[in-house]
């Protein structure tokens, strides 16, 4: 294993494990699931980002890319990560909102921070999303790479409209709403997530069954018709 996968797999069960945690933290202080305080924010960040970036290392491995590029693409994915999830989970403690909060002058720092993290993971997952469509392996294994890297640069795009939506409504004057309308687009964003996990995972373990390429390839195919409605079905009800 090379040393750019060890780290990446240890942020990401760094990440991971911080959710787990504050999860625990949320339960155990009977605290509320809802609100732009609650610790629900570092458990589904710590949660996400900690599946998003182990997905992304072991993914990026079948991508026909140098070695440089890719340790540089996943270098400044973990660094992003780990700020964005550093910054909302040190707000939850702080009890005060981590994202559309302009209320002083470092709150706004961590909240340009935040929406600036965003759009740095955009252009690394557009890197990653290039280099898929560039490899060459087995039909199925592409077809899941290019559908995952795909569908996580959707997802983040989903994130990026939260973010600016939310700020716009914070400085027109209506930070309640910023939260509602940001709010209301949470599935959209975190459905198309997790595809670079659940596609290329499959296709892993078709490898490892005896079935043909050709049987494999038509159910990865089904299955990107099917997940690929899911996340149009997704962003069209909660758009």
């Amino acid at each position: 294993m090379r040393t750019i996968d060890r780290v990446g797999y240890a942020v990401a069960a760094v990440l991971f494990t911080s959710g787990l945690v504050h999860l625990g933290v949320l339960v155990f202080s009977g605290g509320t699931w809802v609100g732009p305080v609650s610790f629900r924010k570092p458990t589904t960040f710590g949660v996400s980002f900690g599946l998003t970036v182990g997905a992304a290392v072991w993914a990026s491995a079948f991508l026909r890319t140098s070695e440089r590029t890719r340790a540089i693409l996943l270098g400044v994915l973990m660094a992003a990560s780990v700020v964005e999830v550093s910054l909302i989970t040190m707000q939850a403690w702080r009890r005060v909102p981590s994202h559309f909060n302009f209320e002083t002058p470092f709150d706004s720092t961590v909240s340009m921070t935040l929406a600036g993290g965003g759009f740095v993971l955009i252009a690394v997952i557009v890197g990653f999303t290039l280099a898929a469509f560039r490899t060459v392996y087995t039909p199925s294994m592409q077809l899941a790479l290019r559908f995952g890297f795909s569908a996580l640069v959707v997802a983040l795009g989903v994130g990026a409209v939260m973010i600016a939506t939310g700020v716009i409504q914070v400085r027109t004057g209506h930070p309640d709403l910023a939260y509602a309308t940001a709010g209301a687009l949470k599935p959209a964003h975190a459905v198309p997530m997790h595809a670079i996990l659940i596609m290329p995972g499959l296709s892993w373990l078709l490898g490892r069954t005896s079935w043909p390429e050709r049987a494999q390839l038509t159910i990865m195919r089904s299955a990107a018709v099917a997940y690929g409605l899911l996340i149009v079905g997704t962003i069209i009800v909660y758009a």
